[in-house]
This record gives structure tokens, C-alpha cells and sequence, in this order.
């Protein structure tokens, strides 16, 4: 199969990019992000403001993705993007179609057929990386408590950075290809700005989900990793200190935002700047720790299982006690190792599958999937109500 290339002139790639060694770091950063989503999540009082820990994965995304074109335009003279887009599938796709064909099943079991259909199109909507768009019509407010919500309405984010790895790197292959490499600065400067404009001055429920509203922050990260190689430069002093700041700035935005905090407006400007700073600087002291490298390594799964496995329990059983909900993000925590160890890091990292035949038929088979499975059930029930008239 013939992979879509594009070529840079070898006086491209000189400078072209970070060398993106390992930072132990960034573990800690998704770890310290996905704790405060559970957190606030699970109701734990005082961390009000935890869901920006998706802002803070945004600018985590930005720059990782837009670091690994770098390094393989600077290393190969050519960004392939079909390659690209196989190692985000690989990536995203396996653990999260588990999770979808699961809550739909689950839906049905635990919540009756009536609230399974509604999360049957809430799945379809989540499998074809449009969950934020799906959110955003029905007109959800995300930080405001409601009567039922989805147990996928979390996926909204996978959704946006979903649509950010297709456009993206399309946007800096063609680029490329018509010469003008050297202009991505200044035009991703004026798309970050007229992002944060969008978000500033939008309200309303689009605001929340949209990508052009939340685009600027993943464009953040993105503007980071252009001048990355600049940031060896820094003292390690000033470095240390940046990240600690940068630290600083999540966790008070963590504990002082709550769900009146108009988001993603100015608010957002706290913890997107403090992701950069902790990014520009080096926090290996503290977030380099081991306990949080190991929640960072599966805060992935971790972030998809936990929201699904609340939300059906209090829909099923009613108002959960402090003690229970304590226990579901115990068994969100093992459904993660389980996900990360059998699942996602097997077929992320499996040699056959870097084939790019095979990785585009992995992709096709995970998408389908939670698609055929949510149009199963849903026939399945339909068939049954039109038969004998229970619902």
C-alpha cells in the first residue's frame, strides 16, 4: 500500500526539531491531570475545578504530536502521515473500543432498553470521533449537574484531540508541499489567536465542546514544540522553577475553579499557561516520581473507564455513599491496569501491526465494532418491543 508522504528539502531538516528524549515528567503531568478529573468526578469536595485536567491534556497533546512530526521530518526528511495517523490508532483506538462496546452492553444489562438506546447514539456518535459535536447539539452542559447523564459524555475530549490528529498534521504536510514550512509559527500563531477570541467571546454549550473554541489550546503545546529546542538553553534553576509554577498554577486551578468558572474563556488561560510552563521547564523532581510515572502510564484507560463505571452505578443503584464511589475509582483503577497491560500497550507497541495494511484494517475493525454492537442491540430491542410490547 503507498503510504502518503511528504517530502522536506534536506535544508529543512537541519533544525527541524527536539530530539524528544524521554521526559518522566510529562508521565507525572498526565498523572497529575487524570487525578484531578477523577477527583471532581467521583465528587471529592475541594477539587471543584478538576476538569481541567482535559485542558491540561490538550497541551500535553500538542506538544507530544506536534514533537514526533518534527523528529521524523528531522530524521527522515519526510512526514508520512499515514504512518502517523497508524500510530495514533494503534494508540487510541483499541482501549477505547473496549470501553464503548462495553458501556453500551452494560447500558442495556444495568439501565433498561429505553436508556440503552440513547447510550447505543451516544456510542455511534463516540466511535466516529464525534462525541463533542453529538454533546454539543443536545445542548448538555457538562459542568452542571444533571437528571441522567451519558456514561460517555466524557469522551467529548478523545473527540476533539481525534479531530485535531486528523487536521493537524494535514495542515503541516501541505505546508510542506507548497513551500511553506517556514510560515507554520506565524500561522498557527494567528489559529491560536483566533481560537482564544472564539472561546472568549462564544458562550453557550458550542463553547465547551467545539474544537474551534478548544483548538487553541491543543495549538499551545503545539507552538511549544516548535521552539523546543530552544529550552535546553534554560538554566536549570529557572527551568526548575518554571515548572514549579507551571504546577503550582494547575493545582490552584484545580482546587479554586468550580462549575460557575466560565470555561473555556479567560479561566482556561491558568491552566493552559501552567501546563506550557511545567512543559517549558523540567519538574523530574516531583512528577518524575514513580507512583505518579505509573498513574501517568495508564491514566489513559484510567480516564475512559472511570466516568462510565460512576455513572451507571448511581443510575442503577441511586445516590452513592463517599465509601462507594471511593470503591468504583478502585475498580475503574483495576479495569485501567487490566486495559493498559492486555490491551493497549500490546497492540500500540506490536511489531506486525506497524504494517500499514494491517493498521488500517485494525483501525476499520475498531471503529465498526461499537457501531455494529450499538445497532445490534438496538435491533434487538426494537425487534423484541415490536413482538411483545415490553419496553
Amino acid at each position: 500500500m503507498t503510504e502518503t508522504k511528504t517530502e522536506v528539502r534536506p535544508a529543512e531538516t537541519r533544525s527541524a526539531g527536539p530530539s524528544l528524549r524521554f521526559r518522566p515528567d510529562i508521565e507525572g503531568l498526565r498523572a497529575v491531570a487524570v487525578i484531578a478529573v477523577v477527583l471532581f468526578h467521583a465528587g471529592v469536595p475541594g477539587v471543584g475545578g478538576g476538569y481541567i485536567g482535559a485542558d491540561v491534556f490538550f497541551v500535553i497533546s500538542g506538544f507530544l504530536i506536534t514533537s514526533l512530526m518534527m523528529r521524523e521530518m528531522a530524521t527522515t526528511g519526510e512526514l508520512s502521515l499515514l504512518r502517523f495517523w497508524g500510530r495514533r490508532a494503534r494508540r487510541i483506538l483499541p482501549a477505547a473500543t473496549l470501553v464503548l462496546v462495553t458501556v453500551v452492553l452494560a447500558g442495556y444489562h444495568w439501565l433498561g432498553s429505553a436508556r440503552g438506546d440513547e447510550i447505543a447514539e451516544d456510542g455511534r456518535w463516540a466511535a466516529l470521533f464525534a462525541a463533542n459535536f453529538n454533546f454539543a447539539a443536545q445542548g448538555v452542559d457538562f459542568l452542571q449537574s444533571q437528571s441522567a447523564p451519558s456514561p460517555l459524555q466524557h469522551l467529548w475530549s478523545l473527540a476533539v484531540e481525534e479531530q485535531f490528529y486528523l487536521v493537524w498534521p494535514a495542515l503541516v504536510g501541505l505546508l510542506i508541499w507548497l513551500g511553506l514550512r517556514h510560515a507554520t509559527p506565524l500561522l498557527l500563531g494567528l489559529a491560536v489567536a483566533c481560537s482564544v477570541g472564539c472561546s472568549i467571546w462564544q458562550t453557550g454549550t458550542w463553547s465547551y465542546f467545539s474544537p474551534a473554541t478548544r483548538g487553541w489550546e491543543l495549538g499551545a503545546g503545539c507552538l511549544l514544540a516548535l521552539v523546543a529546542d530552544r529550552l535546553d538553553r534554560i538554566p536549570a534553576p529557572l527551568s526548575t522553577g518554571l515548572a514549579g509554577v507551571g504546577l503550582g498554577g494547575i493545582v490552584v486551578a484545580a482546587l479554586s475553579f468550580d462549575d460557575s468558572t466560565p470555561m473555556p474563556g479567560y479561566a482556561a488561560l491558568l491552566p493552559v499557561l501552567a501546563t506550557v510552563l511545567v512543559l517549558a521547564g523540567r519538574g523530574d523532581g516531583l512528577l518524575g516520581l514513580a507512583p505518579l510515572r505509573w498513574i501517568g502510564r495508564i491514566s489513559y484507560p484510567l480516564y475512559l473507564w472511570h466516568w462510565p463505571v460512576l455513572i451507571i452505578a448511581e443510575q442503577s443503584y441511586g445516590p452513592l455513599s463517599a465509601r462507594t464511589r471511593l470503591a468504583l475509582v478502585l475498580v475503574s483503577v483495576v479495569l485501567s491496569i487490566v486495559t493498559y497491560l492486555l490491551v493497549e500497550a500490546p497492540i500500540r507497541h506490536s511489531r506486525s501491526l506497524q504494517r500499514p495494511v494491517l493498521t488500517v484494517a485494525m483501525a476499520v475493525l475498531l471503529i465498526a465494532a461499537p457501531l455494529l454492537v450499538a445497532e445490534w442491540r438496538t435491533s434487538t430491542v426494537a425487534i423484541r418491543t415490536a413482538g411483545d410490547g415490553t419496553p
